[in-house]
């Protein structure tokens, strides 16, 4: 039986459906997703996270202030520094001009009031000036030999302190024996230059003369010559003093040629060097100390020049321990800066215990000659 083609392909044929369409979910961005995680530890953390409370011990600590200390530094008589303000400073000032004693009636003292008015009252003040120092003004403490029921050496000092001629001549070789007043003077400039000043104005060649007459007197025995003899400090020194007037004048009158001051104010305020001092106490009879550096300057050299035209009398003082001082100023200052040896002897006639009589030996008239020379060139 032969089958229709036809039929056949229409019965079997089928037509074929489209498949179907899978849907698929969106897809959320990377970046969504990441931002979620942190979010999701960010909200873990603080859930978690144990509650901090703030105290005030962890408050942090305050900032210091700066303070500025307005007060000055001055220095005391003592040496000793002090701290004061201003108030304080003009409040001493103040009663550094108050006089006392006698002075109080004479003088007067300006104040400056504040009032509400803008009226302003003065008046005209005359301060005096400082005493200069004075010889033993520590006071003449000493043991002293009493005859006869009283003690004639201090009388016969007092007598000559107040001796217009022993004032008027002011001689600075006493007052660096001893003299409180004269201590406190060097540490000023001014003060010094005003002790200066009145101890060169006298006249050179009297005021030794009468200093080495002074001399011969003290140590007679109805004076101090009892006291000398038992080597009283006070009497020695005083004695050596007055011998050594010439040339301790001669020598602290010299002036510094490069600033015309006074050679020894400026030893004496020279706060880098104190070893320059030491020169001026040589013809008292004290020698240098070991450790003494020189300053090598024109002024050491004019005073160690007076020292040994000084040493021609060799009586004098100087004549013992100026070589040994020329000696150690060569070895800092170089060789032949000053002479070493001493000057050539001066003849001279002998008095009371191996001191001058009243004239002034030839020496003396050299060192005025040389002080006038040097002072001429300055």
């Amino acid at each position: 039986m032969a089958s229709n083609p036809s039929l056949l392909q229409g019965s079997f044929v089928l037509q074929s459906k489209p498949s179907p369409q899978i849907r698929r979910a969106p897809r959320i961005p990377w970046t969504t997703t990441l931002l979620l995680v942190l979010v999701c530890l960010i909200s873990r953390t603080l859930a978690f996270a144990p509650e901090i409370t703030f105290t005030p011990e962890d408050a942090a600590d305050p900032i210091e202030t700066l303070v500025i200390d307005p007060r000055v530094p001055v220095q005391e008589e003592n040496g000793q520094w002090l701290f004061l303000s201003q108030e304080e400073i003009d409040l001493r000032r103040i009663k550094k001009r108050v006089p006392t004693g006698n002075d109080k009636e004479e003088a007067t003292t300006t104040f400056s009031i504040a009032v509400p008015t803008k009226t302003k009252a003065s008046t005209t003040s005359t301060v005096p000036p400082s005493p200069l120092p004075s010889p033993f003004d520590g006071g003449l403490s000493v043991n002293f030999t009493v005859e006869d029921g009283q003690r004639k050496c201090p009388s016969f000092i007092n007598s000559f302190l107040g001796d217009p001629t022993f004032k008027q001549c002011y001689p600075f070789s006493l007052l660096l024996q001893g003299s409180r007043s004269f201590f406190s003077a060097q540490k000023s400039l001014v003060s010094i230059t005003q002790v200066l000043d009145a101890s060169c104005a006298a006249n050179a060649t009297f005021c030794s003369e009468y200093m080495t007459d002074l001399a011969n007197k003290m140590v007679l025995d109805e004076n101090c010559g009892g006291d000398y003899e038992l080597g009283n400090s006070v009497v020695v020194k005083a004695y050596l003093a007055m011998l050594a007037y010439a040339p301790v004048y001669t020598a602290s009158c010299l002036k510094d040629p490069e600033t015309s001051m006074y050679c020894f104010a400026n030893a004496v305020t020279n706060v880098t060097n104190r070893s320059n001092p030491y020169f001026y106490y040589l013809p008292l009879n004290r020698s240098l100390p070991g450790s003494t550096i020189p300053t090598c300057n024109k002024c050491l050299q004019n005073t160690m020049s007076v020292f040994h035209s000084a040493t021609a009398d060799r009586k004098q003082q100087i004549a013992n321990t100026y070589v040994s001082a020329a000696e150690q100023v060569n070895t800092i200052c170089g060789p032949d800066f000053v002479k070493e040896e001493l000057a050539v002897e001066a003849s001279s006639s002998s008095g009371s215990r191996s001191i001058p009589d009243g004239s002034p030996s030839l020496w003396l008239l050299g060192t005025i000659g040389l002080l006038s020379g040097l002072q001429y060139l300055i």
